[in-house]
C-alpha cells in the first residue's frame, strides 16, 4: 500500500517571502505539487491565469462555495481566495505530497478539516524589514501596504497555532529549515505505522 502524501501549508503576513520561499522549494523537490488557490482579486503584473491563481469572478466563486468545491475559503483584504477541494485530496491519495500557500485564516480551516496538515507560519524578522519589503515589490498602493502592515500583529498571535514558525531573515536559511521540516514529519511513527506493523510481523 502506497504512503498518503504530506499536505505542507505555507502562510504569513504579506510581504514575508511566502511565494518566494515557495517557488524555491518547487525547484528543489521536483515531486512537491504546489496547489492553485482560486481568487475574485485581479491579476497583478506578470500573473497568470491557471499558473500563478484562478481569477474568478465573485459568483463563479460563492458557486465554488455553495457545492462545497472549496477545502477552504476565506476574504482577505477585500477579496476571496479559496483552494479547490478535489485537486489537494486526490494528489494526496496518489502519494504525492502538496504545498498550499494561503492566508491564515484558510490554514487554520484546512487543520479542523485535516489535522495531519502541517503548518508553516513564515514570519519577517521585523516589521521594518516587512515594509520595505512590501513597498520595495512595488505591486501595491501605499493605502494597501498600510492595510497590510495594520493587519500583521493580529497575525502574528495567530501564528500560536501553527506547527513551526520560520522567520525568513534569510531565504536559504528559511528554505533549508523547511526542507528539515519536511525530513521530519515524513518520519514521524504515526505516518510510518504500515511499515512498522510489517515488520512486526517479520518479527514473529
Amino acid at each position: 500500500m502506497g504512503k498518503k502524501g504530506l499536505l505542507l501549508i505555507i502562510s504569513g503576513p504579506s510581504g514575508a517571502g511566502k511565494g518566494t520561499i515557495v517557488k524555491a522549494l518547487q525547484r528543489e523537490i521536483p515531486t512537491l505539487i504546489v496547489s492553485i488557490s482560486a481568487t475574485t482579486r485581479q491579476a497583478r503584473g506578470g500573473e497568470v491565469d491557471g499558473v500563478d491563481y484562478f481569477f474568478l469572478e465573485r459568483d463563479i466563486f460563492n458557486k465554488m462555495i455553495d457545492e462545497g468545491q472549496l477545502l477552504e475559503w476565506a476574504q482577505v483584504y477585500g477579496n476571496y481566495y479559496g483552494t479547490p477541494r478535489h485537486f489537494v485530496l486526490e494528489a494526496l491519495e496518489r502519494g504525492n505530497d502538496v504545498i498550499l500557500e494561503i492566508d491564515i485564516q484558510g490554514a487554520l480551516q484546512v487543520k479542523k478539516k485535516l489535522p495531519e496538515a502541517v503548518l508553516i507560519f513564515i514570519a519577517p524578522p521585523s516589521r521594518t524589514e516587512l515594509q520595505q519589503r512590501l513597498f520595495g515589490r512595488k505591486s501595491d498602493s501605499r493605502e494597501e501596504i498600510e492595510k497590510r502592515l495594520q493587519c500583521m500583529a493580529g497575525e502574528m498571535k495567530l501564528a500560536a497555532g501553527y506547527d513551526y514558525i520560520v522567520v525568513n531573515d534569510s531565504i536559504r536559511r528559511a528554505i533549508d529549515n523547511i526542507r528539515a521540516i519536511i525530513l521530519a514529519e515524513k518520519c514521524r511513527t504515526w505516518r510510518l505505522q504500515p511499515i512498522i506493523d510489517h515488520l512486526s510481523q517479520l518479527g514473529g
